[in-house]
């Protein structure tokens, strides 16, 4: 059970950028709430697209080493100073989480269900959405801070080769996680009254 109400989690949820490699709960913990929320959260046509890799530890270092090493390549060396900061940040935490979406299973969907065709791939991305949203709202309710990322697609064949992951795995984010060393900043919100409509 969460430690703080769904709408708390929710409310506390925010990008954390500066955490520690220090974890708050085991990593039995971790993969106990990564799997509840693969198998809950919902798909089109109940179709699992989503697939989700757990790097703890030294393979999160890893992961954002791979990622430094391959901006380097673009980043132009006058400026990388502080994209060698963020990746040093992003690698200092407990783990990361990567999201992924399987194009053959989406591909299929389109096969079986012609008329809905152009659907399933925008499909796919709300459901994955909807599965990072409820991933770092569970991470939160722990206590963790986290933030998104989206080094893809500059990183995704190294990581697929790193971890010897399908071919039909596409990268979508990327998810550092840890012990907050700071809150969030202040976040300003438009009036919800602009935004929201009830009718009656």
């Amino acid at each position: 059970m969460m430690t703080k109400s769904f709408a708390e989690a929710v409310e506390n949820r925010r990008s954390i950028y500066a955490i520690s490699e220090e974890s708050l709960i085991s990593d039995e913990r971790i993969e106990e709430l990564v799997s509840h929320a693969i198998k809950h959260t919902p798909s089109a046509f109940n179709s699992q697209t989503g697939r989700v890799v757990v790097l703890l530890g030294e393979k999160s270092k890893r992961l954002w080493q791979i990622t430094e090493d391959t901006l380097r390549k673009i980043v132009p060396a006058e400026n990388f100073d502080s994209t060698a900061q963020r990746m040093a940040a992003f690698g200092g935490g407990y783990g990361t989480i990567l999201f992924f979406e399987d194009i053959a299973v989406i591909e299929s969907m389109q096969n079986q269900f012609e008329a809905y065709k152009e659907n399933f791939p925008v499909w796919s991305l709300q459901s994955s959405g909807m599965l990072q949203f409820v991933i770092w709202t569970a991470l939160e309710a722990e206590g963790f801070g986290a933030s998104l990322q989206h080094y893809n697609p500059l990183i995704d064949e190294d990581v697929k080769k790193e971890w010897d992951l399908p071919s039909s795995w596409k990268l979508l984010a990327q998810m550092p996680f840890g012990r907050p060393l700071m809150a969030a900043g202040e976040k300003e919100f438009q009036p919800v009254e602009d935004r929201l409509k009830v009718i009656k």
